[in-house]
């Protein structure tokens, strides 16, 4: 696989970009996005599928930029959405809404209704209730909704709790003891046509095990409702496979399983559909910082940088680890300390007791494996301006989004 962040001459680049020079012209900090890693492993999906009716479906909540997903639209992906936000975006950036699928546990009537009305492909729906909702506005809009039922089959992900999905203890999906009835209930609502089912146990898996787990227990369920004269034509396995933030982490063989999934559904008739998103995009961007001050407190060492939990909250919010690289390469030895920016929080850190390259005041560096839910959960927390993106393809690089200004902090807001 493409790993786009090498050194060149002790130069830490992007494919074919110096990061150095990059931040020379925008600052710091910023994103910065490779084009072809992200083509690369969408393509890894969809290849592996071969002949296999399939559509791979973006998780456009790992990174939203419109750049990305115009990029990810080109090469065919569809979108995996769980907003009227995030479909605005896809729309945006030139997706086709007929490869959309439209997710999350809370929609509301005017998310509903913007689904229908740009033809997307369907909504995995999450309960009775939302299905009663969705045949309410399909019937007054006089529109037929497409749906796939969410099942919740009970898998141990065995990952962060913040991001297991595929236990009865978690809010989404339907109890796979409950499916047949609530299907065959929504197969008679109007508005509706019932044509499939959906899986998603979980986030940042390793380990192919518990999605393959999770296959046989759908695939039973499909057995039970075709049994019952039920139609059943798409299934959703999700997405959730992970990738390696660690050194000592591997990376799942993605193209393995998603043939062995073909070969479980040979001859069924169904067409896949799934929904990668980290591992499209996580090990494709980096955040790059400058150091501003080195700082003792007693035998404790920090190293205050001009990137923030704002910019990039997994390392606060989920304790991610994140490898630190200096963008000119050192043979020096390493010193334990910690990354920490300059939020007005003792949580706001990138790495703790971490064996650390000499980075001095000055000194640039990169976060590596934060192209998937980096950005898209940043904040102004403090009032600090939102980074840039930037989108290198080959030799060369452009901005994707601006740095925001002190301006844009207040923007809509009165006095």
């Amino acid at each position: 696989m493409l790993n786009p962040f090498v050194y060149q001459n002790s130069e830490l680049h992007c494919d074919g970009v110096a990061l150095s020079a990059i931040a020379a012209q925008t600052g710091t900090p910023f994103y910065v996005y490779s084009r072809d890693a992200i083509l690369e492993r969408y393509r890894e999906y969809h290849e592996a599928f071969g002949e296999h009716p399939h559509q791979v479906c973006f998780a456009v909540k790992a990174n939203s930029n419109l750049a990305v997903l115009a990029l990810l639209a080109r090469a065919g992906a569809g979108f995996d959405l769980v907003s009227g936000g995030e479909l605005y975006r896809v729309l945006a950036a030139g997706g086709d809404p007929a490869r959309v699928v439209f997710s999350g546990v809370g929609k509301t009537d005017e998310e509903f209704e913007y689904g229908l009305r740009t033809g997307i492909h369907s909504f995995n729906c999450e309960s009775p209730a939302e299905l009663a909702r969705l045949s309410a506005v399909a019937t007054r809009l006089k529109l037929t909704a497409r749906v796939a039922l969410r099942v919740n089959p009970d898998v141990d992900a065995s990952t962060h709790p913040y991001i297991s999905t595929g236990l009865r203890e978690n809010k989404f999906g339907i109890d796979i003891a409950e499916v047949e009835a609530v299907y065959a209930a929504g197969a008679k609502l109007p508005g509706l046509t019932l044509s499939g089912v959906s899986s998603h146990i979980g986030s940042q898996l390793l380990d192919a095990g518990p999605l393959e787990e999770a296959l046989g227990k759908m695939l039973a369920l499909i057995g039970r409702l075709r049994g019952a004269g039920l139609t059943i034509d798409h299934l959703d396995i999700g997405g959730g496979l992970g990738v390696p933030y660690q050194p000592h982490q591997t990376r799942p063989a993605v193209g393995e399983f998603i043939r062995r999934v073909c070969e479980r559904t040979a001859g069924l008739g169904l067409t896949l559909m799934t929904e990668p998103g980290r591992s499209i995009v996580a090990e494709a961007g980096a955040l790059v910082t400058r150091v501003l001050y080195r700082k003792r407190n007693g035998q404790k060492h920090f190293v205050i940088v001009d990137a923030a939990m704002n910019d990039l909250i997994r390392p606060s919010l989920y304790q991610a680890h994140h490898e630190i690289r200096p963008l000119r390469e050192s043979s020096e030895g390493m010193t334990a300390g910690d990354v920490v920016g300059p939020v007005c929080e003792s949580g706001d850190f990138f790495a703790k007791d971490r064996l650390l390259p000499p980075l001095d005041s000055g000194d640039l560096a990169a976060l590596l494996t934060a192209g998937a839910y980096g950005f898209v959960l940043a904040s102004n927390y403090n009032s600090r301006p939102r980074v840039p993106e930037i989108l290198v393809e080959g030799s060369t690089w452009r901005m994707v989004r601006d740095r925001e200004s002190y301006a844009d902090l207040v923007r809509g807001e009165t006095i």
